[in-house]
């Protein structure tokens, strides 16, 4: 069994930077990609950044592209997501994810971690 604990949110003013936190435990097959996921009140879970645990391309949301960076380490299972130039806009509820490959949909993730908020003020 996956589990992953996000940590890193807070709130913070319009252009500043964040960097947020997942810790991956059980990894398995099941697992490979991590994504990181939003969903702001009254809309859809979406779609952020992900990759892949043995490296590769790294995957991002037009909305976050040049702001955002996806990173891992694999020696002690952590994925992040460092956020800069944050806007009003990103202020959402922040997921890590894991499933078995790199997708935009939040289906194609088997397991989720607790979330984490990102609030930012203009």
């Amino acid at each position: 069994q996956v589990q992953l604990v996000e940590s890193g949110g807070g709130l913070v003013q319009a252009g500043d930077s964040l960097r947020l936190s997942c810790a991956a435990s059980g990894r398995t097959v099941d697992s490979a990609a991590m994504g990181w996921f939003r969903q702001a009140p009254g809309k859809e879970r979406e779609f952020v950044s992900a990759l892949r645990w043995t490296g590769g391309a790294t995957y991002y949301a037009e909305s976050v592209k040049g702001r955002f960076v996806i990173s891992r380490d694999n020696d002690k299972n952590m994925v992040y997501l460092e956020m800069n130039n944050l806007k009003p806009e990103d202020t959402a509820v922040y997921y890590c994810a894991a499933g078995p490959r790199v997708m935009e949909v939040p289906g194609a993730y088997f397991y989720w971690g607790q979330g984490t908020q990102v609030t930012v003020s203009s």
